[in-house]
C-alpha cells in the first residue's frame, strides 16, 4: 500500500480529546465525527484537510482516552497515514483495528515540515519526502497487520475470512 499527501505537522502528547473532542462522542457515525477532527487544535485542518494528507505528530500521539472515536475521525476526514515519534498503546490498536495507516518513525517527524509532501509505502515501512528529497525508514507491519489495514479494519479482516473459508467449504461439497 502506498500513499502520498500533504502534512499536517503537529506536537508532542497529542490526546484524544484533541483529536476529536469529547463533546461530539454522542455519535459513532464517522462523517460525522470527521466534520469536528482536530477542530480545537487547528480549526482550519477540518476546512483544508484533503484525501491522502498525512498527520505528522511527536511522542505519545493519541495519548488519553481509550476512545475509538478519534482514529475513526481522522480516517473518514481523508488522513492516509498518521507518523509519528511514538504512539500511544491505545491509540495504536484502535488505529490498526480501524485501518488507520500508522508508521512510528522519530527521524522522518524531526525533519518533516508542515505542507511537505510524503509518500509512504507501508508494506516497505518507507517514508519519502519529496520536498526534502530524504527517505527514513520506519519498522514495516508484519504480513498479519497489513492484511487488517488493507481490509479497512480487523472487522472487515475477520468478514473477508470467513467469506473465504464458506467459500472453500461451499466448493468442497
Amino acid at each position: 500500500m502506498q500513499f502520498e499527501g500533504r502534512t499536517w505537522r503537529y506536537g508532542d502528547d497529542i490526546n484524544t480529546d484533541v483529536l476529536i473532542p469529547a463533546r461530539y462522542l454522542s455519535t459513532s457515525d464517522p462523517v460525522e465525527l470527521a466534520k469536528h477532527a482536530l477542530e480545537d487544535l487547528d480549526p482550519n485542518f477540518v476546512k483544508e484537510v484533503q484525501v491522502g494528507d498525512v498527520i505528522v505528530g511527536g511522542k505519545n500521539f493519541g495519548c488519553g482516552s481509550s476512545r475509538e472515536h478519534a482514529p475513526i475521525a481522522i480516517k473518514e476526514a481523508g488522513v492516509s497515514c498518521v507518523i509519528a515519534s511514538s504512539f500511544a498503546r491505545i491509540f495504536f490498536r484502535n488505529s490498526i483495528n480501524l485501518g488507520l495507516p500508522i508508521l512510528e518513525c522519530p527521524e522522518a517527524v524531526a525533519h518533516a515540515e508542515a505542507g511537505d509532501v510524503l509518500r509512504i509505502d507501508l508494506a516497505a515501512g518507507t517514508i519519502f519526502n519529496n520536498t526534502t528529497g530524504q527517505t527514513y525508514q520506519a519498522a514495516p507491519f508484519p504480513e498479519g497487520v497489513m492484511k487488517i489495514i488493507r481490509a479497512g479494519g480487523l472487522m472487515n479482516s475477520i468478514k473477508e475470512e470467513v467469506q473465504a473459508r464458506e467459500a472453500t467449504y461451499a466448493s468442497a461439497k
